[in-house]
């Protein structure tokens, strides 16, 4: 399964960028989640949201909670990420990742790197102060 990101960038403190990803190897239909992850310098990746492809729940990071928003385009294939008033702790790569629903759930969060299987090749955000 193969997971194309795009959409980083630099932007100021307060800005907005949206980033995108495109799964062409899964059905929508079928029980995927499909999350978005970030790692900073020195740090460990850490889950930011996610959302079920088959019943559409979202999930976020307490940090980003009213300020990020994913949502999916199942005739896309394509889960995006908007990156609402951005802060410089928000700057990391951020990674796209796949992972089949039911191992998701037995790991008991849609936030935790390691129920996922497939992943991007992962995106640079920069937010300046």
């Amino acid at each position: 399964v193969q997971l194309v990101e795009s959409g980083g960038g630099s932007v100021q403190a307060g800005g907005s960028l949206r980033l995108s990803c495109t799964v062409p190897g899964i059905t929508f239909d079928d029980y995927y989640g499909i999350g978005w992850f970030r790692q900073a310098p020195g740090k460990e990746r850490e889950g930011v949201s996610a959302i079920s492809t088959s019943d559409h729940q979202t999930y976020y990071e307490d940090s980003v909670k009213g300020r990020f928003i994913i949502s999916s385009d199942a005739a896309k294939n394509t889960v995006y990420l908007q990156l609402n008033s951005l802060k410089p702790e928000d700057t990391a790569v951020y990674y796209c990742a796949a992972g089949y629903e039911p191992d998701i759930r037995y790991s008991g969060t849609y936030l935790h790197v390691r129920a996922y299987d497939y992943w991007g090749q992962g995106t640079q955000v920069t937010v300046s102060s």
